[in-house]
């Protein structure tokens, strides 16, 4: 089995990608995760975990950026009894937790700078210290990381530690935004289509060429989890269709339209009700009339294009 055919596409970025991240999977060295939220951070630290030597040993994941900073460091390296208020017995933490594993920090760039130099010490001695305790201990644990932020921003703020930085980033992986690698979209489409239309019992939908052209001129923001929740909405709303680009929630409509000049106030002004009234009247000629379309080339809901259709008296259109 293929650990790595959890990862979808076959972008030269993301094969580039599964070859150094298979090459690094077969080491115990430390590894740093870049990528923006929503790009599959987890999903790559999980199959590196599957396919490296550690794969039948404890998995352990924590999201830096769920837990009070005052919790972080007793999650993470344990606690003595007594070693503060509610402190009733020992407690273990992750890290002997993962002993023999792997240890899985997310969002590493939120960890307090109090807890890195601990987490410093562990990668250069192998040792971690329980809060409340003055005996450290020994554990074996391979650690991935991963990072939403530019962590050299960071350091230069102060927030991030920069030995630290240089110890976790022995092997960077940087996996690439869903925008920079549209090639994929399709393929990770149909995948997530399979997979929900599985889930609720419902025949897959399709996308038209027109309404993959608009999610490939798409900008994004979200990454693949974007992706993935609109393909599990259009599952269920559109269970069996064909998809297309009006079927696509407005912001897709607006992210086809090529960034152009900004309009610039001519120096004698104008009249704006009259250029907004000359608008919808274009909109609704080039659209035949198709009200919900002329809405999405103009960049507002129907509601409000209905209301301003009223307020200029245009209701013949």
């Amino acid at each position: 089995m293929d650990n790595f055919n959890s990862i979808i596409g076959q972008s030269p970025a993301i094969e580039a990608l599964i070859r150094s991240a298979r090459i690094v999977a077969a080491t115990d060295v430390t590894v740093l995760i870049k990528g923006e939220t929503g790009t599959g951070k987890e999903v790559l630290a999980t199959a590196i975990q599957k396919d490296s030597p550690r794969a039948n040993k404890p998995f352990i994941t924590l999201n830096c950026a769920a837990l009070p900073e005052g919790l972080v460091e007793s999650e993470i390296f344990g606690h003595k009894k007594g070693a503060f208020t509610g402190a009733i017995s020992d407690k273990q933490g992750l890290f002997q937790a993962a002993d023999g594993g792997t240890l899985f920090l997310d969002e590493i760039n939120s960890l307090p700078i109090s807890i890195q130099s601990k987490l410093l010490r562990f990668l250069e001695s192998g040792e971690c210290l329980p809060v409340g305790g003055t005996k450290p201990y020994t554990v074996n644990v391979r650690v991935i990381a991963a990072s939403n932020a530019d962590l050299t921003k960071l350091i230069e703020n102060g927030e991030f530690r920069q030995d630290l930085y240089f110890r976790l980033n022995v092997v960077p992986l940087e996996i690439p935004s869903l925008h920079q690698r549209s090639e994929d979209i399709e393929e990770l489409a149909k995948h997530f289509f399979a997979h929900f239309s599985a889930m609720h019992s419902l025949e897959p939908p399709t996308f038209s060429r027109q309404a993959l052209k608009a999610l490939r001129n798409y900008k994004w923001p979200g990454n693949v989890r974007e992706l993935r929740n609109l393909c599990e909405r259009l599952s269920i709303l559109l269970s069996g269709k064909v998809i297309e680009p009006e079927n696509l929630p407005h912001e897709f409509s607006r992210g086809t339209v090529a960034p152009g000049p900004e309009f610039t106030l001519p120096e004698l002004g104008l009249q704006l009700d009259a250029l907004e009234a000359d608008m919808i009247l274009q909109a609704l000629t080039r659209t035949k009339g198709n009200r919900s379309k002329s809405a999405r080339l103009l960049g507002i809901s129907r509601d409000t294009l209905l209301y301003r259709i009223q307020k200029h008296g245009l209701a013949t259109h």
